[in-house]
C-alpha cells in the first residue's frame, strides 16, 4: 500500500520503498517521509520488498539488515541483479565487517540504529543526489573506436553516419554503455530493458542483440564491440 501527497510545485514526489519488519519503525519512517513530500511504499519481508521495488520503480530503497525471511544483504544482491537504484541499509550491527559486507553487496549507504529523524532524512537526500548525479546526461557521450553514443540526445553514430535504432535496441545499447567493460547477465539485461516480468525470455535478447550487431558492427559474425560471454550474457567492450 502506498501513501503520498501531491507536490505540484516540485514535480512528482520521489518514491521510497521501505523494507522493514518492525511496525513501529515503519510508522516512524513513513511519517517522516510523508512530511518531507516523499511517497513511501512499504514491505515487511525481503520477498515482498523485492516485488514492491520491481512494481513501484523507486528512487531509493531502504532495507533492514535483519528481515524475517532473508538477510537484508541478500535483498541488496537481488536488487543489484537488475537495478542500480540507490539502496540504504538499516541495521543495529555497527561492526566494520557488517558495513563492508553491505557495501560490497551493492548498498550505497549503511545507517546504524538508533538514528534520529534528521539523520535518516539526510541519508535519503544524499541517496537521491547520487542518483540524480549518476543519471545526469549533459556530457554523456560514449566513444569507442568508430562507435559513438550520445546519451543526452539518444543518438548513435557509427563512423561518420548516424544509425537509427528502435526504442528497445537503443535501451539495450544504452544499458551496455552504462556498464561498459562489465559482463551483464541475460537476466540483468532482460529485466532492465524489458522489465522483471521478461527476465527469463532469453530469445528476446538474442534477437535484438543480432539486430544491434547488424547495425553497429563492421562484421556481425565477428563482433568487435558487442561481445558474448557464453552461457552468461553480454559485454560491451571498453577499449
Amino acid at each position: 500500500m502506498s501513501c503520498g501527497t501531491t507536490r505540484p510545485d516540485r514535480g512528482p514526489e520521489p518514491v521510497i520503498v521501505l523494507v522493514e519488519d518492525d511496525a513501529e519503525t515503519r510508522s516512524f519512517a513513513r511519517t517522516s517521509l510523508l512530511t518531507q513530500g516523499y511517497r513511501p511504499f512499504e514491505a515487511s519481508t525481503g520477498a515482498d520488498g523485492l516485488t514492491e521495488a520491481a512494481n513501484s520503480r523507486p528512487d531509493v530503497v531502504v532495507v533492514e539488515r535483519d528481515l524475517p525471511d532473508m538477510d537484508g544483504i541478500d535483498v541488496v544482491r537481488r536488487l543489484r541483479e537488475w537495478t542500480s537504484v540507490p539502496v540504504v541499509v538499516l541495521s543495529v550491527r555497527d561492526h566494520e565487517g557488517d558495513k563492508v559486507a553491505a557495501l560490497d553487496a551493492g548498498a550505497d549507504d549503511y545507517v546504524t540504529r538508533p538514528f534520529g529523524i534528521d539523520e535518516f532524512l539526510a541519508r535519503i537526500r544524499v541517496a537521491l543526489r547520487h542518483a540524480a548525479g549518476a543519471g545526469r546526461p549533459e556530457e554523456a557521450v560514449f566513444t569507442l573506436g568508430y562507435l559513438r553514443v550520445d546519451l543526452a540526445r539518444r543518438r548513435v553514430f557509427v563512423a561518420d553516419g548516424e544509425v537509427r535504432l528502435t526504442p528497445i535496441e537503443y535501451r539495450l545499447l544504452a544499458t551496455l554503455v552504462h556498464h561498459a567493460g562489465n559482463v551483464l547477465t541475460h537476466r540483468q539485461l532482460l529485466t532492465e530493458v524489458w522489465g522483471p516480468s521478461h527476465a527469463e525470455e532469453v530469445h528476446y535478447l538474442r534477437v535484438y542483440m543480432a539486430h544491434l550487431r547488424r547495425k553497429i558492427e563492421a562484421d556481425a559474425t565477428l563482433p568487435r564491440y558487442l561481445l558474448t560471454e557464453p552461457g552468461v550474457g553480454y559485454r560491451l567492450a571498453s577499449q
